[in-house]
C-alpha cells in the first residue's frame, strides 16, 4: 500500500508541474508597484542560505546527543525536513501561510499554489524592496526547521514514515496557520499588535508545544538511557545554528538596513549571555563545566531572543539570554522526566525559551529601537503589548499542543508511529535505513 500511495504522490506532483502553466490562471491578488534594492535583495539571499543551514546544524546538534545507534535516523530527520517541507512549500504551504486572509486564521490555498505568480517580478508589502521568489524561500526555511526542532523530543523510538507523514500534517494545520495569523498583516495577532520579530510564537513555541505531545504520545523509551554519541557534533551543530541565526534574525528585517545590524547585535549577545549563565548555573549547582551546558545554553539564548530581536536594546538582550537561560536551565532540572520522556529536552529549552521571549519581548520592545513599536513594554510603563503578547502566548499555546497530539492521533491510526521494541534495541539506524557508524 504505501508503495502504491508514494507513487500516486510523485506522479501527481510530475503532472502538476508539467501541465502548471495551462492550468494556472492569472492570480487575483494585486500586484505592488516594485523597485527592488539591489543590497536589500543581495543580503536576503544570503540571510536566506544561512537560515537553510541551522537545519544540517540541528541535526548535528540533536545527532551528537543520542546513543550512537541512532546517530544517522536523528540526523535524518532533520535532512529531510529540508526535503518535503520544501516540496509542500511550493504546492501549496506558502500559500496557505502568506495568500490573501480568510477570517485571519489562514491564506487562501489557491493564491499561491504551485508558487504561480511568486516570481521576480513582484514583491510582498512587508518586502516591497525584494522579488517575491526571494521572500517565499526565505520563509521556506523557517518552515523547514520547524518540525526538525520537534524530532528532539521523540528521538530513538519513531518510524521514519510516521514522522514524515506527521511532518507533512503539522506544516499545513499547525505552522501555515500560525504563521499566517502572526506574520499577515490580516492575521489575528498581527492586527492584535503582537510582536514577533522572528518566530518566538510561529517555530519555537509550535515547536516546543508539539515536541510535548509528541513525547507524551509516544511514551518513554525503552531501557537504558544512552550516552551522547558525539559531543564533538553537537559543538559543531551549536556553531552552524549560532551562525545560522543571524539569517535567522538579522535576515527577518527583510532589508540591508540598521534594524538587521540591531537584531544581529541583540541575537549573539543573547546567546553569549545564556550560554554564560547555564555553565556558571551549572557551577553554582555543583556540576561540572561542561560543552553540552554551554552549548545548550547558547542555544536557549538564541531561542529567547528571536521574537524580541529587532523591538529591544543590546542590554535587554543581554537580560533577556540570562535569564532565559535560567529559566530553561530549572525546567531542565525539574521536568518530570520519569513520567514524560522528552529526550533532548526540546521543550523545556525551544518550547520555554520561545515563551519566555515572549513575553520578555512585551516588557523590553522599545520605539527608539523600533519605530514600528506602537505600545512599548512595562519597563517604560505600558500595559498593553505584554497583555497582548500574553494572550498570544496562551492562545498559541493551547492550539499549539492541542491539534499537535491529535496530529500524533491521526497518524497513529494511519500507520504506527513507535517502532517495535525489537527495533528500538536494535537501533534506529539498522532497523529503519539500514545503516550504521
Amino acid at each position: 500500500m504505501r508503495k502504491i500511495i508514494l507513487s500516486v504522490i510523485l506522479i501527481t506532483i510530475l503532472i502538476l508541474t508539467l501541465f502548471s502553466s495551462f492550468f494556472l490562471t492569472e492570480n487575483p491578488i494585486p500586484k505592488l508597484a516594485v523597485k527592488f534594492d539591489t543590497g536589500d535583495t543581495a543580503w536576503m539571499i544570503v540571510a536566506t542560505a544561512l537560515v537553510l543551514i541551522m537545519t544540517p546544524g540541528l541535526g548535528f546538534f540533536y545527532g551528537g546527543m543520542v546513543g550512537k545507534k541512532n546517530v544517522i535516523s536523528t540526523m535524518l530527520q532533520s535532512f529531510m525536513a529540508m526535503i518535503i517541507v520544501t516540496v509542500l512549500w511550493v504546492i501549496v504551504g506558502f500559500s496557505l501561510s502568506f495568500g490573501s486572509s480568510i477570517g485571519g486564521f489562514i491564506g487562501n490555498p489557491g493564491d499561491f499554489f504551485m508558487f504561480r505568480n511568486v516570481g521576480i517580478s513582484s514583491a510582498w508589502s512587508a518586502a516591497p524592496t525584494i522579488p517575491l521568489l526571494l521572500f517565499a524561500l526565505f520563509q521556506a526555511k523557517f518552515a523547514i526547521i520547524t518540525p526538525a526542532l520537534i524530532t528532539g523530543a521523540f528521538a530513538e523510538r519513531i518510524r521514519f514514515w510516521a514522522y514524515l507523514l506527521f511532518m507533512v500534517f503539522f506544516i499545513l494545520l499547525v505552522y501555515a496557520p500560525l504563521c499566517h495569523m502572526t506574520w499577515h498583516p490580516e492575521g489575528i495577532f498581527a492586527k492584535m499588535g503582537v510582536l514577533d520579530f522572528a518566530g518566538g510564537t510561529v517555530v519555537h513555541m509550535s515547536a516546543g508545544w508539539a515536541a510535548l505531545a509528541g513525547a507524551m504520545f509516544l511514551g518513554k523509551r525503552k531501557g537504558q538511557k544512552s550516552s551522547p554519541a558525539r559531543i564533538t557534533y553537537v559543538l559543531l551543530g551549536t556553531g552552524l545554528l549560532w551562525f545560522g541565526w543571524f539569517g535567522f534574525n538579522a535576515g527577518s528585517s527583510l532589508a540591508a538596513n540598521g534594524l538587521a545590524v540591531q537584531a544581529l547585535g541583540t541575537t549573539t549577545v543573547a546567546a553569549a549571555g545564556a550560554g554564560m549563565a547555564w555553565v556558571f548555573l551549572d557551577k553554582i549547582l555543583g556540576h561540572k563545566l561542561s560543552a553540552m551546558g554551554a552549548c545548550i545554553g547558547a542555544v536557549v539564548g538564541l531561542v529567547a531572543i528571536t521574537p524580541a530581536a529587532g523591538f529591544v536594546s543590546i542590554p535587554s538582550a543581554l537580560f533577556i539570554g540570562i535569564f532565559s537561560s535560567i529559566v530553561s536551565n530549572f525546567m531542565v532540572s525539574k521536568f518530570p522526566k520519569g513520567k514524560i520522556d522528552d529526550a533532548l529536552d526540546v521543550f523545556a529549552c525551544h518550547g520555554v525559551g520561545g515563551m519566555t521571549g515572549m513575553l520578555l519581548t512585551g516588557v523590553f520592545a522599545s520605539k527608539a529601537v523600533n519605530a514600528a513599536v506602537v505600545d512599548q513594554g512595562l519597563i517604560f510603563g505600558e500595559t498593553k503589548l505584554f497583555i497582548h503578547q500574553s494572550i498570544a502566548l496562551v492562545l498559541v499555546s493551547a492550539f499549539a499542543f492541542t491539534m499537535s497530539y491529535f496530529l500524533f492521533f491521526i497518524v497513529n491510526k494511519i500507520t504506527p508511529l513507535r517502532v517495535s521494541e525489537e527495533k528500538e534495541e536494535l537501533g534506529l539506524d539498522i532497523s529503519q535505513h539500514g545503516e550504521y557508524l
